[in-house]
């Protein structure tokens, strides 16, 4: 039973590791073909970068005992 358990956890990572494949292969294919999906890809990495800066935690400054 454990076996059979083990197969078919195996079986589901692997499915799901390559159904996430081919989502990355067809969204590359995708963007190729169609350029104002690249932009727009480009775009909205952009602005999570924009704002996970704006919004980055504030850290604790440490003062060096000198």
């Amino acid at each position: 039973m454990k076996q059979l358990m083990r197969t078919f956890a195996a079986v589901f990572i692997f499915a799901g590791i390559f159904v996430g494949c081919l989502t990355i292969l067809l969204l590359v294919v995708l963007m190729v073909r169609f350029p104002p999906l690249l932009i727009a890809v480009v775009l909205a990495c952009w602005l999570l970068c924009r704002l996970k800066a704006v919004f980055k935690p504030a850290t604790p400054h440490i003062q060096s005992l000198q």
